[in-house]
Formats: C-alpha cells, sequence, structure tokens
C-alpha cells in the first residue's frame, strides 16, 4: 500500500502542473535509433527519450554513464567513480546482467562486445556527442542479441557547418584531474571533416586508481549526385590501476568503509586497453527507396594483471569484430501510409586470450583460449499510418549464432600448480524476436502507445570459458536467455510541458548469469523472473527563467520460481521464488532545475535518489545485508562571455559516503566487499569557440 501511494503522490506532483502548460517539440524529435534510418519518432509506437547537445552542456555530469543516470529508469552501477572505469548501465533492472541486456551503439553500431569488459564509455569525450537516443523496452527486431532492456545510441559530431570552426576545453579538478579536449571541423556543402582528440589524466579517488586516457576521432563525409559517403575513425587507449574492494567484517571490528574509504587492498593490480575502428558507409535516395550499406571493423586488446594474494594471474586478450549491415527503407501505401525497413546483420568475431602468472611469462602462456563467433540476421519492420490518428508497428528478426571454441594447455609454462584444457567445442542456435506496437493520439493531444516483443541474448565468450565443480576448464555453453515483454504509455505535451507515464512487464526465460552457489566458478540459465514496474517523467518551464524536470521509476524485479543446488563450498538448496533480484533497486527518483540567472548566466542542479537493493550474491534474499540507499546533489554554474565560456560544478555537493556495488559473504554473518565511491569533487573548465 506504501509503494502505491507513492506512486501516486509522485504521478500527481509530476502530471498536475505539467498539464496545465502546453507544447514543445520534444515527440517530434528527429532520431535514427527507432528506424536505423534518420526519421521522426512522431506517429511510431516506441519509448525514445532524446539528450541533446544543449542538455550536455548544462549538466554536471562528468561521463556518459552519469548523464544517462539522470534520466527516468536508468542506474549506474559504478566501482571506482573514476573517468567511467567499471560503470554499467542498468535500464529496467536486469542488476548483475545489466552490461549484457543493455545494447550500446556508437553511431549506430554496437560497442558493446561478446565478452565481459563492458563499453569502453571514456573512449568517447562529451565534446564529440552530438546527441544520445535512449530506446526503451526491446530493441531486438532491428539490433539483435544484447537488446533485451532497450537500446543507447550515442551519436557523435558530423561536419554540417559551412566554413571552418573549432573548439578547445580543459578542465582541472579534484584527485589531480587534467582533461583537454579539442575539436575541429570544415565543411564546403560537397566535403566535411569533424575531428575530435581528448587526453585525461587522474590519480582517482581511490589509492591504486590512477588513470591516463586518450581519444582521437574523425570523421569524413563526401556528398554527391550518387549519395553520401562517410568514413569514420577511432582510437582509444587506457591504462588504470584497480584498487579492489574496501572490506566490512564486524566480527572483527573492520569497517574499511567508514575507516578508509579511499584505501587500496589490491596494490598490484592494474589494466589496460587499446582499441581501434574503422567503418565505411554509403547512403543513398532511389525514388522511395533509402539504400545504407555499412561496412565496419573494430579491434581491442586488454591486458590486466591480479595479484589475487600472491597467486598473480596476467591475461593479454585480443577481440576483433568485422560488421556488414546493409539495408533499405521504402515507402509504400499498403496498408495506409507506410515505411517498411529491412536489412541483414553479419557479425564476425575473432577471440584470442593468453592467460600467464606475469607479463614477463606471457610469451609462453599456461593457456590460450580462443573463440570464433558469427551472427547472421536478416529483419524486417513496418510503420503504417493507419488514420490521421493512429499508427501500427510490425517486425521481426531471425538470428543464427554459430560459436567454436579451443584452448591450448602448456604444462611447462612458467607458474601453474594445477591446470587443465578445455575440450574443443562448438554451439550454434537461432532465435527470433518480434514487435507489435500501436500509438493512438487523442483530441486533447494525449498519446497513447501498447507495444508487445521478445527478445533474446545469447552467452558470450567470458561466459562459456569457465571451470566447472571439479575446478577443471571447459566451455559451457549456455541456452539463449528469451525475454517477454509488453509495455504501455500515456504522454502529453502543452505549451511549456511535455508529461509521460509508462508502465512495463518483461518475463525472463532461462537468463543467463553467474551462479555463486555451484563449486567453482561457472555460468548458469537461471529460473524464470520478471520484471515490471512504472516511469514517470516530465518537463516543465515554470517561469521564462526557470526550467525543471522530474523522473521516478519504480522496479520490482523478482525470481518467479525455482531452488539454486549450490553447493558445499556455499549455501546449499536456496528458494529463490519470490525473492528480489540483487543489484536493483525499487525506487529511484531525479529532480532537476536550470536557473537562467542572466543570457549569459546560467545555473544548474540535479538531485539523484536511489533505494536500496540486495547485495551481489543474494539471489535467496537471505544474508540480512543490503546496499544503503543514497542521494546525491550536483550543481553547475556556466558563464558565458562572447566565445569563451566557464563552468564550475560540484558533484556530491553534500560529501555523501555511498557505494552501489557490493559483495556479501555467505560464511561470515556482516562481511561484505563494497567499492567506495567519491564524496565532494569540485572541476573547473574553460572553454573557447574559434
Amino acid at each position: 500500500m506504501k509503494q502505491k501511494l507513492i506512486v501516486i503522490a509522485l504521478c500527481g506532483a509530476i502530471i498536475s502542473p505539467l498539464a496545465t502548460y502546453a507544447e514543445t517539440t520534444i515527440l517530434d524529435e528527429v532520431v535514427v535509433t527507432a528506424t536505423r534510418f534518420k526519421d521522426s519518432v512522431a506517429g511510431k509506437p516506441i519509448n525514445v527519450t532524446v539528450i541533446s547537445r544543449e542538455d550536455i552542456q548544462r549538466s554536471s555530469a562528468r561521463t556518459v554513464p552519469e548523464l544517462l543516470s539522470e534520466q527516468v529508469g536508468i542506474s549506474i552501477r559504478d566501482l571506482f567513480g573514476n573517468n567511467a572505469q567499471g560503470s554499467t548501465i542498468d535500464m529496467r533492472g536486469f542488476g548483475a546482467s545489466a552490461g549484457q541486456n543493455t545494447l550500446v551503439l556508437l553511431d549506430g553500431r554496437r560497442i558493446t562486445d561478446t565478452d565481459l569488459s563492458g563499453v569502453q564509455w571514456a573512449a568517447i569525450p562529451f565534446s564529440s556527442i552530438k546527441r544520445i537516443e535512449i530506446m526503451r523496452g526491446s530493441g531486438a527486431v532491428l539490433y539483435g542479441d544484447g537488446a533485451s532492456s532497450g537500446v543507447i545510441n550515442i551519436i557523435t559530431n558530423i561536419p554540417a557547418e559551412f566554413g571552418a570552426h573549432g573548439q578547445i576545453s580543459v578542465r582541472g579538478g579534484g584527485f589531480s584531474t587534467g582533461e583537454i579536449q579539442v575539436n575541429g571541423s570544415y565543411f564546403s556543402g560537397e566535403v566535411g571533416v569533424d575531428v575530435t582528440a581528448s587526453k585525461l589524466d587522474t590519480r582517482g579517488y581511490r589509492s591504486n586508481n590512477h588513470n591516463n586516457q586518450t581519444n582521437a576521432q574523425a570523421n569524413f563525409r563526401w556528398f554527391g549526385e550518387v549519395g553520401i559517403l562517410a568514413l569514420k575513425l577511432n582510437l582509444d587507449r587506457q591504462i588504470t590501476r584497480l584498487p579492489g574492494a574496501r572490506m566490512v567484517q564486524p566480527s572483527l571490528g573492520t569497517d574499511q568503509v567508514a575507516t578508509d574509504p579511499r584505501g587500496t587492498s589490491t596494490p598490484l593490480d592494474y589494466a589496460s586497453r587499446d582499441g581501434s575502428q574503422v567503418a565505411l558507409e554509403w547512403e543513398h535516395t532511389l525514388g522511395d527507396v533509402d539504400v545504407s550499406i555499412g561496412l565496419a571493423r573494430r579491434d581491442k586488446n586488454q591486458k590486466a594483471n591480479f595479484d589475487f594474494g600472491g597467486f598473480p594471474n596476467y591475461s593479454d586478450a585480443d577481440l576483433e569484430v568485422t560488421s556488414f549491415t546493409p539495408r533499405l527503407r521504402v515507402s509504400h501505401s499498403l496498408g495506409g501510409d507506410s515505411s517498411l525497413v529491412l536489412g541483414i546483420d553479419v557479425h564476425h568475431w575473432n577471440y584470442a586470450r593468453r592467460i600467464s602468472n606475469a607479463p614477463t611469462n606471457i610469451g609462453q602462456p599456461i593457456n590460450r583460449v580462443s573463440m570464433r563467433q558469427r551472427n547472421e540476421a536478416v529483419y524486417l519492420q513496418n510503420t503504417s499510418r493507419l488514420s490521421s490518428a493512429t499508427n501500427l508497428l510490425v517486425g521481426v528478426r531471425n538470428e543464427r549464432i554459430t560459436m567454436r571454441g579451443s584452448d591450448i594447455y602448456d604444462a611447462t609454462a612458467p607458474g601453474p600448480l594445477f591446470g587443465s584444457v578445455a575440450p574443443a567445442a562448438s554451439f550454434s542456435d537461432t532465435k527470433n524476436a518480434y514487435d507489435l506496437g500501436l500509438r493512438h493520439q487523442l483530441d486533447s493531444k494525449i498519446v497513447l502507445s501498447g507495444k508487445i516483443g521478445r527478445s533474446f541474448r545469447f552467452a558470450n565468450v567470458d561466459e562459456i570459458y569457465e571451470s566447472g565443480v571439479t575446478f577443471s576448464n571447459q566451455f559451457q555453453f549456455l541456452k539463449p536467455q528469451t525475454v517477454d515483454g509488453i509495455e504501455f504509455s500515456v504522454a502529453q505535451q502543452r505549451p511549456s510541458a511535455i508529461w509521460r507515464a509508462t508502465l512495463f512487464r518483461n518475463r525472463v526465460s532461462d537468463e543467463i548469469h553467474l551462479d555463486p552457489f555451484t563449486t567453482g566458478v561457472g555460468n548458469t540459465n537461471l529460473p524464470p523472473s520478471r520484471r515490471q514496474g512504472v516511469e514517470l517523467d516530465g518537463k516543465w518551464q515554470a517561469l521564462p527563467q526557470l526550467a525543471l524536470n522530474a523522473a521516478y521509476a519504480y522496479t520490482d524485479a523478482r525470481f518467479l520460481s525455482g531452488v539454486l543446488p549450490g553447493s558445499a563450498f556455499s549455501q546449499l538448496n536456496i528458494n529463490i521464488a519470490g525473492k528480489y533480484v540483487p543489484l536493483v533497486a525499487r525506487h529511484k527518483a531525479n529532480l532537476g532545475a536550470a536557473w537562467t540567472v542572466s543570457e549569459q548566466t546560467h545555473l544548474n542542479t540535479a538531485l539523484t535518489y536511489v533505494g536500496s537493493q540486495f547485495m551481489e550474491n543474494d539471489e535467496g534474499n537471505t544474508l540480512r545485508l543490503k546496499i544503503p540507499a543514497y542521494a546525491l546533489v550536483d550543481v553547475k554554474l556556466v558563464h558565458k562571455m562572447r566565445d569563451w565560456q566557464f563552468s564550475t560544478s560540484v558533484n556530491n555537493l553534500f560529501d555523501r559516503n555511498y557505494f552501489n556495488y557490493a559483495i556479501s559473504s555467505q560464511f561470515t554473518a556482516g562481511r561484505y566487499n563494497a567499492f567506495t565511491l567519491p564524496g565532494r569533487t569540485i572541476y573547473f573548465e574553460l572553454n573557447r569557440q574559434m
């Protein structure tokens, strides 16, 4: 009952004032994520939010995940609070597997990889971002594997303004942070180029968390009678230290979260990451047909050293992906004024990993693991205008995956006391996705939308190569995961405001998940679960000088049935029926205000509240420990003077001690490891337009 009252109260708080005012153009925004072509979202039964370049400049967020966490229903899980290192985005309550269920794109190409390394958010500097599109709910028809909770498409600058232009920004502040970003563009009408480069160096909030990041991007475009040819290049490099967790164990009188939150338990751990991408795309319009053909290659090398208390592990992994993505959009009149998008996606992955006990011994590794993966898919999505007020969307996708893994074990290599080889193995499967959506606009400008659909996810290479119950290496091929979802939303735009309310329900079958209750470390398909909830958000131009926004999400993520068997090394026979999914907060709220002090000066404030959540490793909800709720306030002051812009921001204004990821012990009551996050931090930035 209390939860229902909270929802009703927040509905009133958001909707009542907004319904008194009228109109913005948010619902008419031109996006590409919804159709994989430039198109207006108006008329489509799709839940899309657009973060504009102006929104990014006003925000006090330091990274893309922090920016996304200001949006309704999106949570962030962060390990170190250092330039998005170890950050994961969670949409609609997937918890520990959130990173594999929210698909992230860069200019329409997936950067969510077929491993567990996560998205390299720091490789996308703010100065290179034109806008970000968020499509909630399944995006599996258009984008396939891993789009169960939605799609986030980060769209970078393209040369579009005539002449030469440039921008340079310098930022400095807490934890010895220094950053420089440079952007330049030129456009003649036929040829355009946009180049961005950035460099960041910071000591980090924690000990042993120095982070050095370098990025470079270039976008070339040629406009001619036979269409538009675009070439995009990306390079990035990160070198970082890894501080580990802070331990709390009341039985020993230990509480490092309170007494030494900035310390490290892993002074010898570190990692590096080098990436590159080249992408070529051709676009052309032939009458009622739009054609787009994309070809891309992306490479990534990752090195990591973990001491593990004197039992060191060093790995050197290479991941390569080549993609071919031709597609068409055809305008036709069958079933009304309609548009049909159809295409083919082909992704070929090569993964190679060498494992040793030290960097000096990697030339003779203990294990050499390789995996080849091929995804081939065909899809189509049709949108029809049934009447001036009603639109219907229908889409289907068929995707096939083939994986082949091999392992070479060298018993003579330096270091191993124990070791084994995983027998070669292969796997193939085919999954289907669909979407069916309907949108209707009432005379009052209230828009009603509903959608049902199915999405899927395949296990990735890091989830497959694991140790079994006898601690021997093996390839553990799991069933593909499926999600059957339904959502309904109502929205309205009025002269100075817009609001939207959404109800959703997702039933997850064969969820791919790390199982902490088995002997050894293995992955498994979990029993069925359900994610359901409500999302409310709105924006209101309360006064000519004052804009307000508010958002609230209630997420109920639970297992529907099942028992985790466990083993002698953990709890046995844990009943998870009706239990909450760990790492999912039921309540999350955002409040924001933008005050135009003068034509040159703007003040922006943001409050984020995240409710308590069960810790990782507690699917049974029996360990009696939860990550505490927390609330953060950020402020940013911006002053413009001709071509100069100065800004200062304060994150975590009230210096709250908090963390949003922790692992509880199954053996010692009250013991857990937490990853503490930064207190009050001040940054200054100077920007010059040229």
